[in-house]
């Protein structure tokens, strides 16, 4: 496949508290290095409604490219080398069909990368599949599929694949529509690459709530940290109809074989329709999800909920923290999607209106010196070329100080073909790391008697 070279953009991002900082507060510049498009775009592809990154690569999922019949779906692996991110392969299912949807979903782990297929019907209309793809010796540019995974009990309308998420050797595949309790409560399934490599790959562990109930649709979203796993039942009525839970698994001492539910987290101030837990992620101890039709500033402006482990483990956990965005407006749900790696987390807000309407934005949020219980909103994303309805922010991603938007309605080629954006957060990393020690020094002169302002950009 001919390589694509994407030339970097440098866009300006808004930096909250620029206005009303103390003089010493620092606003760093920050890079909009690539928009990403697939070599071969379509009208209507869907590329950017699923994005992972990983270090230096990034996957991008097109749930509705033709390439196998009508709405069959693609995934395509782009690598950075310096600035510039390139195409380098485009991956498509072995036995793509209509309305598969391949790339509904997409993960990526060092050279390994899992893609959804909700839409396949191996085991009747929509029972769902994912794929693996293995990087080979001569580099993504050479990838074939490497394993096709299945739910053991799968049957039509589970929708197996709807979400994935993959960490070092281990997978975790949601079906949010499965009966396996109550009618459409959801299940999730984990999967850990054997001895002899993903092509001898069956499913280890069934993971379900165990207050499991119609229509929860727990495995709607799901992310796995080591030997953590987070899901998502966004329409769990625990505190209220549709206000949603997310549930905390960790691998036992005897293997993902023995797992059950180790935790369940809810906001701390849950109310009906608030669909916490349409999106999670996890990253070591810490776990953000989202709560996308949160009212707490307007209507659906939406929230995120940040969790840590306890000393106790996550049998004793509680909200750490709450996050919304400093210029929350109805209907922006901000909460949509969300990822964190490290000490930083990125929301996606897809129908926030800041440049034309529902133009979409993503907000970073970077842990403070005293930790989450102190975050406020860093940054604000935005395209360097928003357009109204181009929806960024629809799915995000983030390793270390990479991130990714997609933006899956963008019309930079054909109309709703699609595209996703990559930033680099180092100059906002960077800048809090060094605030934040200023900050503690500040705090120590100040409990000397100094008169010090705050810096308040990080904290």
């Amino acid at each position: 496949m001919r390589a694509q070279v994407v030339i970097p953009i440098i866009a300006s991002i808004l930096i909250l508290g620029t206005l009303g900082l103390s003089q010493n507060a620092y606003a760093p510049p920050f890079n909009e290095l690539a928009k990403l498009t697939a070599l071969d775009a379509t009208a209507g592809d869907g590329f950017g409604f699923s994005v992972s990154i990983s270090g230096d690569t990034a996957i991008v999922g097109a749930l509705n490219d033709d390439d196998g019949g009508f709405s069959s779906g693609s995934a395509y692996i782009f690598t950075r080398s310096g600035t510039i991110w390139t195409q380098q392969a485009k991956l498509t299912a072995s036995d793509a069909a209509v309305a598969d949807q391949f790339g509904i979903s997409v993960s990526i782990s060092g050279d390994t990368a899992i893609v959804g297929a909700s839409g396949d019907s191996d085991a009747g209309t929509s029972s769902g599949s994912a794929y693996v793809f293995v990087k080979p010796a001569g580099g993504w540019i050479d990838s074939t599929q490497t394993a096709k995974l299945t739910a053991s009990d799968d049957t039509a309308f589970d929708f197996f694949g709807r979400s994935v998420s993959i960490s070092g050797d281990t997978a975790i595949v949601g079906a949010h529509l499965d009966d396996d309790v109550p009618s459409d409560s959801g299940s999730a399934y984990v999967f850990v690459k054997p001895a002899g490599g993903w092509i001898d790959s069956t499913q280890t562990a069934k993971l379900t709530a165990s207050d499991a109930a119609a229509s929860d649709q727990f495995g709607r979203s799901v992310s796995i940290s080591g030997d953590i796993a987070i899901v998502g039942a966004f329409v769990d009525g625990d505190p209220g109809l549709n206000s949603g839970s997310a549930y905390v698994f960790v691998k036992p001492a005897g293997g993902w074989i023995d797992s059950t539910q180790t935790a369940k987290l809810t906001a701390s101030d849950a109310a009906a329709s608030d669909n916490f837990g349409f999106s999670v992620s996890i990253s070591g101890d810490t776990v953000i999800v989202g709560a996308r039709l949160d009212d707490d500033v307007p209507s659906d402006s939406g929230s995120a909920y940040v969790f840590v482990k306890p000393a106790g483990g996550w049998i004793d956990s509680t909200q750490t923290a709450k996050l919304t965005a400093s210029d929350a407006a109805a209907g922006d749900l901000f909460g949509q999607s969300v990822s964190i790696s490290g000490d930083t987390a990125i929301v996606g807000s897809v129908f926030d209106d800041d440049v034309p309407s529902d133009s979409g934005s993503a907000y970073v949020f970077v842990k403070p010196a005293g930790g989450w219980i102190d975050s406020t909103q860093t940054a604000k994303l935005t395209a360097s070329d928003a357009a109204a309805g181009d929806q960024f922010g629809i799915r995000v991603s983030i390793s270390g100080d990479m991130a990714i938007v997609g933006s899956v309605f963008d019309d930079d080629v054909p109309s709703d073909s699609g595209s996703a954006y990559v930033f680099d957060l180092n100059p906002i990393t960077k800048s809090c790391d060094a605030l934040n020690k200023e900050n503690k020094a500040e705090q120590e002169d100040k409990a000397q008697g100094k008169d010090i302002a705050k810096n308040n950009l990080c904290n």
